[in-house]
């Protein structure tokens, strides 16, 4: 009897002591959520203020380097360091202004000099090795900021391939509440660009061109032509055409969006079959000698044992 009136005493007082500490547990954590209020409540008021220096600060860094790049406007070393191709990448990226060109060019030049300088003072190089040191680094610096812009152009468009898709059933919704395609650019450019951040932000881009007094050919001009993407470019094409002649583009929506996501099924089928191949060689490089390990090790046993036993 004692010790089952030990047992009742001792569980009375747990139960107290985690009565206590879900009391205080509850009061510290309503605490905690009004100071986190509270702290959201003034950082929100100094979010501005703090990302305005870093805004500035890469502003201020981009305006150095495209005054560097300035001094060589419509000169040979422009010409050269600037192909067709380069700009179109600058365009894809949306530094195609002329400030963007000449941040891109400037950035060129300082590292084909400054990469061999540093090379040469790391590795400290004697005789025609410095040469040959001195020549990699140049090229590295030419070419490195080209790797670079190729691989963001490139991600950028596999971003646009994405979200296309989604831009056309965002597009058809709104069309199907009562919105004129105005009203739809308008609307998935600042209320649902985040659905869609990269196409997103260039319809703020063509949206806010057009309510500067750009025609709207004008505005989607960049969003046809800078991607290289075909779909998009059909996509616009039938804005505008809706745009000017005006008329029902829900259903032409519907059918082009049905039409692209068959093109995506079979353009997967593809690459499934193509990497079906691939798997049944890394298959046979791997699994088989396994196989024939497993399938004819006890023979070959067996034919060793009665080899020595003769």
């Amino acid at each position: 009897m004692n010790l089952l009136y030990t047992l009742a005493m001792l569980l009375v007082v747990l139960a107290l002591v985690l009565a206590a500490g879900g009391l205080l547990y509850r009061g510290r954590r309503s605490q905690q959520a009004g100071a986190a209020l509270q702290s959201a409540l003034d950082s929100a008021q100094h979010l501005e203020q703090d990302k305005a220096p870093k805004a500035v600060w890469w502003r201020r860094r981009l305006a150095d380097l495209a005054a560097i790049g300035q001094h060589f406007d419509g000169s040979r070393v422009q010409k050269a360091l600037l192909a067709p191709e380069d700009r179109l990448l600058l365009e894809q990226v949306g530094w195609s202004q002329q400030s963007g060109t000449a941040a891109f060019l400037a950035t060129r030049l300082l590292l084909a000099l400054l990469l061999p300088l540093l090379a040469v003072m790391l590795m400290r190089p004697h005789g025609s090795d410095t040469l040959i040191i001195v020549l990699v680094g140049f090229a590295l610096g030419i070419l490195l900021p080209k790797l670079l812009l190729r691989s963001w152009a490139a991600r950028l468009r596999r971003k646009v391939d994405e979200e296309l898709p989604l831009l056309i059933d965002l597009l058809r919704l709104l069309q199907g509440v009562g919105f004129s395609i105005d009203q739809s650019l308008q609307m998935v450019g600042e209320k649902l660009h985040i659905a869609i951040p990269v196409l997103g932000k260039e319809l703020q881009l063509a949206n806010a061109g057009y309510s500067r007094g750009r025609s709207r050919a004008q505005s989607l001009r960049r969003l046809s032509e800078s991607f290289d993407n075909d779909d998009l470019r059909s996509l616009m094409q039938m804005v505008l055409q809706v745009h000017q002649h005006g008329g029902a583009v829900q259903e032409p929506l519907k059918q082009f969006g049905m039409r692209l996501r068959e093109q995506r099924r079979m353009k997967m089928k593809e690459k499934v079959g193509k990497l079906s191949v691939k798997m049944t060689v890394v298959m046979m490089i791997t699994l088989l000698p396994a196989l024939m390990l497993v399938l004819a090790g006890p023979a070959i046993i067996s034919l060793a044992a009665a080899i020595k036993g003769m």
